[in-house]
């Protein structure tokens, strides 16, 4: 069974840093892009971030670029996801997921909130 846990969400004031992790089971996550996605409350879930398998190509939004840094070990199957200079606009719940799912499975996500 596919599996994502997200962790490492909490209340931070603007300018703050903080560092998710995601932790995939269930598929053969070394040979799986992975990406960020996000939530905030009333809007719709956005593509945040994506790296490659083997880590070697990253993307990202060009509302975080610059300040989010996506990566992966694939030894521990966890993707991570560093978040500095947050905004208050950064506040949403966090997700990972893999593009096999096709959105089929979420984990339960992690809150982020960026305080002004």
């Amino acid at each position: 069974q596919v599996q994502f846990v997200e962790s490492g969400g909490g209340l931070v004031h603007a300018g703050g840093s903080l560092r998710l992790s995601c932790a995939a089971s269930g598929f053969t996550f070394s040979s799986s892009p992975m990406s960020w996605y996000r939530q905030a409350l009333g809007k719709e879930r956005e593509l945040v971030a994506t790296i490659t398998s083997g880590g070697g190509s990253t993307n990202y939004a060009d509302s975080v670029k610059g300040r989010f840094t996506i990566s992966r070990d694939n030894a521990k199957n966890t993707v991570y996801l560093q978040m500095n200079s947050l905004k208050p606009e950064d506040t949403a719940v966090y997700y990972c997921n893999a593009p096999f799912t096709r959105g089929n499975y979420w984990g339960q996500g992690t809150q982020v909130t960026v305080s002004s």
